[in-house]
């Protein structure tokens, strides 16, 4: 049996819009009866979410994603662990610090670019510990050097030239422990963005189930009909969970992305249909 639910989603306590109260309500009005709040590098909205969850009657999963060195665009999501000192508490902790260090190399990077932006500016629109390219994204559109957020990606953040300037990331079987060390599932996140054959992913399948993989990301927006299928044939041949979210920011980081309500399977997450 299966419950609606949207597994990948972000707040202020990363690059998200919303906060994690305001995110919960809005998953409670799109109709989902779980919501995995999976801020990048960090947890600290899932307390504020679940108290939340409570009072409106939402179950709310605490969750992650981890950037894996391997390849730029290779995530992985983390559900269902705890907080308490352990290998991922300390992972995020040097993550935030490479996100820290990294906010002045940016700055100076958009200025050898004749692009003249307040860092101040930057954490304002930030507005938590955690500050990430949308941020940066987000000040270019209002200063008028990008007219969205994508292009201001595509012309500043996310060039071949930039990636000389990226922040720390930890190896993906560094970051499957980490979740793994915390009591959590782990879940490879969309995985259509590795631009890679389907014989490159299935080999990265393969070590990640090495590693401990529990799920694939099968459905997400972005994902051509082709991908899913392919995605879900992985998972049945890999003795894997089926998983899937929005990657939800809000309108103002990704306007074409909506809150998701799939129908997913969750007893991996101990979450039983309770419909």
């Amino acid at each position: 049996m299966a419950v609606l639910a949207d597994l990948h989603t972000h707040s202020t306590a990363s690059d998200g819009q919303y906060t994690p109260t305001e995110l919960v309500g809005l998953a409670k009005a799109r109709g989902l009866e779980v919501l995995a709040l999976t801020d990048h590098d960090t947890a600290e909205g899932a307390a504020e979410a679940i108290q939340a969850g409570i009072a409106q009657d939402l179950r709310v999963v605490p969750g992650i994603e981890l950037g894996a060195k391997e390849h730029r665009s290779l995530h992985i999501l983390g559900y269902g662990f705890t907080m308490v000192p352990s290998p991922l508490t300390e992972l995020c902790k040097k993550l935030k610090a490479g996100r820290d260090e990294r906010k002045y190399r940016i700055i100076d990077f958009l200025r050898e670019k004749g692009v003249y932006i307040s860092l101040d500016e930057v954490e304002e629109v930030a507005g938590g510990e955690i500050i990430a390219r949308p941020h940066f994204a987000q000040v270019l559109v209002r200063q008028g050097y990008a007219a969205t957020n994508r292009e201001a990606f595509d012309r500043y953040l996310d060039t071949e030239e930039y990636q000389r300037i990226e922040r720390f990331k930890a190896d993906m079987e560094t970051c499957v422990a980490a979740i793994k060390s915390a009591g959590g599932a782990v879940s490879l996140a969309h995985p259509y963005q590795l631009r890679a054959s389907e014989e490159q992913v299935e080999a990265l399948v393969r070590r990640l189930k090495e590693y401990g993989l529990d799920a694939i990301e099968c459905f997400y927006p972005r994902h051509t009909l082709a991908q899913t299928e392919f995605y879900l044939k992985l998972a049945k041949r890999y003795g894997l969970h089926v998983s899937g979210g929005s990657d939800f920011h809000g309108e103002r980081v990704k306007p074409d992305i909506f809150l998701a309500a799939l129908e997913l399977d969750l007893q991996w997450l101990g979450i039983p249909f309770e419909r």
